[in-house]
């Protein structure tokens, strides 16, 4: 399933990436920011960065049993800051559909488009 972000920064983007794998388990429009978790990463460029985003992404979900619907990321030299704000997993609230495995580097690509915005996608496994 692919994932796609979309923001006037880079780091907007990679907020809409993880706000679509969101979407892909369950309506994020149903989620309440009951849960702070913050998140790090770093790694050699903004592709496997995003990778390992939404990997670290997964890995609280997993783990904590929990949905995220809202993000906020802080991007510097390949070094990602990040938090997010979701809720315990409510099977009959959120009715969720597939749950993420983990991100790929199909159709991996983050980059300023020709107006400016940023885009930030990849494959999830599911």
């Amino acid at each position: 399933m692919g994932v796609r972000g979309r923001g006037g920064t880079c780091a907007e983007a990679f907020e809409q990436a993880a706000l679509a794998l969101t979407a892909i388990v369950a309506d994020p429009r149903q989620v309440h920011p009951l849960e702070r978790v913050e998140l790090a990463c770093e790694a050699p460029d903004d592709e496997l960065l995003l990778v390992d985003w939404l990997n670290a992404v997964i890995y609280e979900m997993d783990t904590r049993h929990v949905l995220f619907c809202r993000y906020r990321v802080s991007l510097a030299c390949h070094r990602l800051r990040g938090e997010a704000w979701g809720e315990s997993v409510d099977v009959r609230r959120h009715s969720p559909a597939v749950e993420p495995k983990g991100a790929t580097y199909t159709a991996l690509a983050v980059r300023r488009e020709a107006d400016g915005s940023w885009l930030a996608q990849c494959v999830v496994d599911v």
